[in-house]
């Protein structure tokens, strides 16, 4: 499942639980827009995570409280917690090994 984060209540509801993968990002950075299909597709392939996208011009405190200072960063959450972070684009094996799903 892919979803559009608006808030930081929502953020942090969406995190509590279960295996999820936080894209921060912004409309206007181009590898941030080469990542966003990649993300999509693995959202659509496996239903154990949840793909998060922060949009930081948005949702500021957010990206904030995580110290994001470049973009995209992805944030690897289990069960609440931040696990491991990688900054800039990645291929889908990549994303894949990342998020421990190979």
């Amino acid at each position: 499942m892919l979803k559009h984060i608006k808030d930081s209540a929502e953020f942090n509801n969406e995190t509590a639980k279960g295996k999820v993968l936080v894209d921060f990002f912004a409309t206007w950075c181009g590898p941030c827009k080469m990542l966003s299909p990649i993300l999509e597709k693995v959202a659509s392939e496996h239903e154990d995570l949840t793909v998060l996208k922060v949009d930081v011009d948005e949702v500021g405190d957010v990206a904030a409280q995580y110290g994001i200072r470049s973009i995209p960063t992805l944030i690897l959450f289990e069960d609440g917690k931040a696990v491991d972070m990688k900054l800039g684009y990645m291929p889908e094996e990549s994303v894949l090994r990342f998020a421990k799903l190979k």
